[in-house]
């Protein structure tokens, strides 16, 4: 079973994800909504489930609301009464249900911004490009005192693998912008006041530095060359907010594939036992495999990224931010 699934093929069982337990459990319905786990516990589908089939999660009955962990984010869904829109925001909404449930496993707050001013919303947002009866001109993916905004045409394949090409970019995907947004996020939570700042202005740059001027600049002088020698991605050249949401992306692109390969034993150690070093030792030496799977079957590359020292630098300290070891965030949490 995988973190998708709704069913299982073999006896037809219904099967939803859920974040307490971190499992696909199947379910048996008991009428009026409420279906029992095999250990007897009773829980409910998200109403997304329930209305939609666009979630596949489900939650305690004695939950009082009926949304699960991930869907209580959403301030803005599509337009639903346009069939493609509910497509588009079925894959959106699998990508931030991925996104979300690495968080938690790190351990990382994540709270709706309908119970706290400084919590996380998603808005999923259509422009006249796709739309010409909508009123937004055009929608910018991308973040705003904890709103994560994304342009429905993201999840048009067609489309952004377009603009991934029209802009030079080595990787686009909704699951990669909702991880970096989500580092523009925590950035403003959890570093941009604390005794982490000095750091990271040591390893990424001083973030108070004009940001649309700097985006301005970024365009006029595209491309930029030798770029990989201190950057994950070309993008992150930009700003250090940039650099920082962009290394903040690429450390959970790391540890949620690392951990599936873990769970599909095609690596020998759970990431609990690995420190930074080990994790990026192991990394290096699968997206080898990653690249060549993806080649022995005429693809592109999986993983079209180069770990320079800088970046590794840059990679360790996302690390130590989020490690409960050492990082601040861990600490808030647990008070």
């Amino acid at each position: 079973m995988f973190f998708e699934n709704t069913q299982c093929l073999r006896c037809e069982k219904l099967l939803a994800y859920n974040f307490a337990k971190d499992e696909i459990l199947s379910l048996t319905s008991m009428g009026e909504g409420t279906y029992k786990l095999e250990t007897g516990e009773l829980v409910k589908l998200c109403r997304n489930y329930q209305q939609f089939r666009i979630c596949n999660v489900c939650i305690s009955v004695d939950q009082e609301n009926d949304w699960c962990i991930a869907c209580q984010l959403n301030q803005t869904i599509p337009n639903l009464s346009q069939e493609a829109n509910k497509y588009k925001w079925a894959k959106l909404e699998n990508a931030k249900r991925r996104l979300v449930r690495t968080l938690l496993a790190l351990k990382l707050p994540v709270v709706s911004k309908h119970k706290d001013q400084h919590g996380l919303a998603f808005a999923f947002l259509e422009d006249q490009n796709q739309n010409p009866s909508v009123m937004q001109e055009f929608v910018s993916t991308g973040h705003h005192e904890g709103l994560i905004t994304v342009n429905l045409a993201e999840a048009d394949d067609v489309l952004r693998e377009s603009t991934r090409e029209q802009l030079g970019e080595q990787y686009r995907t909704p699951l990669g912008h909702l991880r970096h947004e989500s580092g523009h996020y925590y950035f403003e939570r959890y570093i941009k006041n604390s005794d982490w700042i000095n750091s990271f202005r040591e390893i990424f740059g001083d973030e108070r530095q004009e940001y649309q001027q700097a985006l301005d600049s970024y365009y006029a002088t595209k491309p930029h060359h030798n770029w990989e020698k201190n950057y994950i991605s070309e993008y992150a050249i930009m700003h250090p907010l940039e650099d920082w949401a962009e290394s903040w992306a690429h450390y959970l692109h790391m540890i949620d594939t690392l951990e599936t390969a873990y769970c599909f034993e095609a690596i020998d150690y759970s990431l609990s036992y690995l420190d930074i070093d080990q994790r990026l030792d192991y990394w290096s030496k699968f997206t080898v495999v990653l690249n060549e799977l993806n080649r022995s079957m005429g693809l592109n590359d999986a993983y079209p990224f180069v770990l320079s020292s800088t970046v590794i630098k840059k990679l360790s300290f996302v690390h130590q931010v989020i490690d409960p070891k050492f990082g601040p965030i861990q600490q808030e949490v647990t008070d």
